[in-house]
């Protein structure tokens, strides 16, 4: 192992130039190559006034190059979650230039290798962003010397497991998880890492042919993809290691990996802030267990407190992560205690989302939820809609909408983590309190007491008014009761339960509309199966005291009738 501070002034011996760095599929680019790419970006970078470099680099090599070189000329880098232009414009005051791969010289000057003779400040800065829980991108700064404790942990932990395998990756550098385990753990251990991401079992089997013991850096949801995918339980030679971070990994997936390959994937849990503070593998055992080094324990709300020597100080940080010990002192997670979660292996915070959300022309407010069931963890968005909103659903229907705002996010955030589920309210369910309970939001989500799931909603006219029009899009549950019986072999929603949703939908948007008189006019003109998306149109006449209604079916009218209520009611 070598200090990271230490890698552009060590003196470069012919067993130190040899070191390697990158894999570059038949190619091996050793420690001399990537000292004069060093010195060939430090010349540039030391001409430049700028003092602060957003690092946007796809390249991992290059990446590494310029990093240090960054480091090497007193220069601070500021390494963005992603570089999405709307991201990119909200930490505009954090750095002076972005660079690129397409900005970096192409050349390299191979006669600077052994002339770079540069010191690193152990205490050189690093800025990193995550999703912080106040709704807009946090920045974690870190110093080069806690990294550096960091590799050489990760090197007494797994270094005698990983030997000279070289690491395979499928995760960016542009998290810590990446830039540790991709990045600078190869860096300080004289190992290399592969330049190419690692995207599937075939592509993984063209890099161990050509760079043989291997180690794999991926993330759960990666590694629960690839079982199903062919050449995943031939790959040879077998790699040393999977490494797993940014989420749980299913214990199925786990299990497929020992029986494949002897071994569950290891599995890292940690943050930005902290770095890794335990790992676990799931064929041994559900419970983590803490890093070399890393202490660890519960305070009394429950919440997991570290100390650890890859903080900025020697106390005690606490996690908003609730935990319980075991026997063994190993520990379980019991859920958030804030409103961050790790969608994919990307972390996002929901205030975030909501507040982009909001930005929107379409939108008065939203509140984005956790979902439970799936295979996956996900989160659906409940949205208030302004009138260009309400127009806009109506004209263009549910799903384009929800297209239309999922683009407007994707301008700030990965796409991993964007909802998927969508629900539009005239308003938000706000409780008498005022407060926004977080069950209220997820029931959005759930087909109601009655049976009907209402995926959206809005309003036409002047609310409450004689001009009232009420759209409502509807989905149809295949498991509701009212199938059993109606008909066996047939199912087909009966008449009476669509007029029952009518008239409940139309008492809670429209106040006056109580105390039911006759329902007249009322035709069905087509069946409705199960599972099916209807269109609902309340049209409200306050002057005579009705409601007209129509349910249609992929724009064929199925259902139509007129409500009358009594007057005072």
């Amino acid at each position: 192992m070598i200090a990271l501070h230490d890698l552009l002034s060590t003196p470069l011996d012919a067993d130190a130039a040899e070191a390697p760095v990158c894999r570059d599929r038949g190619l091996l680019l050793d420690r001399a190559a990537f000292r004069a790419r060093v010195a060939t970006l430090l010349a540039v970078i030391q001409s430049e006034a700028a003092q602060r470099y957003a690092l946007c680099i796809d390249d991992p090599f290059d990446f590494a190059c310029a990093l240090f070189a960054l480091f090497a000329c007193g220069k601070e880098p500021v390494i963005p979650a992603n570089a999405t232009p709307g991201y990119l414009a909200d930490l505009a005051d954090a750095y002076d230039v972005v660079l690129t791969d397409a900005t970096l010289p192409s050349h390299t000057q191979e006669d600077n290798a052994h002339t770079l003779n540069a010191r690193i400040d152990p205490q050189a800065p690093l800025t990193l962003y995550t999703s912080g829980s106040s709704g807009r991108p946090k920045p974690i700064r870190k110093t080069l010397a806690q990294f550096n404790a960091e590799v050489h942990t990760l090197e007494k932990q797994w270094g005698a497991l990983i030997g000279d395998a070289t690491m395979l990756a499928s995760v960016p550098h542009h998290h810590i998880y990446g830039l540790l385990f991709r990045v600078m753990w190869p860096l300080a251990a004289g190992r290399a890492f592969d330049r190419e991401i690692s995207i599937e079992p075939l592509h993984l089997q063209t890099q161990l042919a050509q760079c043989g013991a291997a180690a794999i850096v991926s993330t759960p949801a990666q590694l629960s993809r690839w079982p199903a995918l062919p050449g995943f339980a031939a790959l040879t030679p077998a790699p040393r290691a999977f490494f797993s971070s940014g989420g749980p990994l299913a214990l199925e997936a786990a299990h497929e990996y020992a029986a494949a390959y002897g071994a569950a994937p290891l599995e890292i849990y940690g943050s930005t802030e902290t770095g890794g503070i335990a790992w676990r593998r799931q064929d041994q055992t559900d419970a983590w267990q803490p890093v070399t080094g890393i202490e660890v324990r519960r305070d009394e709300e429950g919440a997991l407190n570290v100390r650890s020597p890859h903080l900025d100080h020697s106390g005690w940080h606490r996690t908003d992560d609730k935990i319980a010990f075991d026997a063994q002192g190993r520990f379980r997670l019991q859920g958030r205690l804030d409103r961050v979660m790790k969608l994919d292996g990307k972390r996002v915070s929901l205030p975030e989302l909501e507040a982009r959300l909001a930005l929107h022309p379409y939108v008065v407010q939203a509140a984005i939820v956790p979902l439970e069931g799936g295979a996956r963890e996900r989160v659906g968005a409940v949205v208030a809609l302004t009138e260009a909103g309400n127009e806009a659903l109506r004209d263009a229907g549910r799903v384009l909408l929800a297209k239309t705002l999922r683009r407007h996010l994707a301008d700030y955030f990965d796409v991993v983590v964007l909802p998927r589920h969508w629900r539009f309210r005239l308003a938000l369910p706000f409780d008498e309190r005022g407060k926004l309970p977080v069950s209220a939001v997820a029931a959005a989500f759930e087909p109601r007491a009655e049976g009907v799931e209402v995926l959206a909603e809005a309003r036409c006219g002047r609310s409450g008014g004689s001009e009232d029009t009420l759209h409502y899009e509807l989905r149809v549950p295949p498991t509701l009761k009212h199938f059993t019986g109606h008909f066996p072999g047939l199912p087909i929603l009966p008449g009476v339960v669509q007029v029952d949703w009518a008239m409940r939908l139309a008492a809670e948007q429209l106040p006056c509309v109580r105390g039911f008189a006759s329902i007249d006019r009322l035709k069905f003109m087509a069946p409705v199966p199960p599972g099916a998306v209807l269109t609902l149109t309340l049209a409200h006449d306050a002057a005579r005291r009705r409601v007209q209604f129509a349910y249609r079916l992929n724009e064929r009218e199925c259902a139509s009738g007129v409500i009358v209520y009594r007057e005072g009611a």
